[in-house]
């Protein structure tokens, strides 16, 4: 995923899948699959059952996206 591409989009996790993997569903009710950069997994970057987190998604493919910022609720 080319950073200069992508896009930030806010979503709400759904899901906490193996691995550290999301599902977060976004505002406008589209669901997508999410992880973390590789330096955040090592740094013990973890999310609860309805955070909300900030993604960048690619242009080119809408089902996936990384998590860049958690924000607790």
């Amino acid at each position: 995923m080319a950073r200069e591409n992508a896009f930030r989009v806010a979503g709400i996790v759904t899901e906490a899948l193996s691995n550290q993997t999301y599902r977060v569903q976004l505002s406008n009710g589209h669901r997508v699959f999410a992880f973390f950069r590789r330096a955040d997994r090592l740094n013990e970057a973890k999310v609860a059952l309805g955070d909300q987190v900030l993604l960048e998604i690619s242009p080119y493919d809408l089902s996936e996206g990384r998590i860049v910022l958690e924000k607790k609720i």
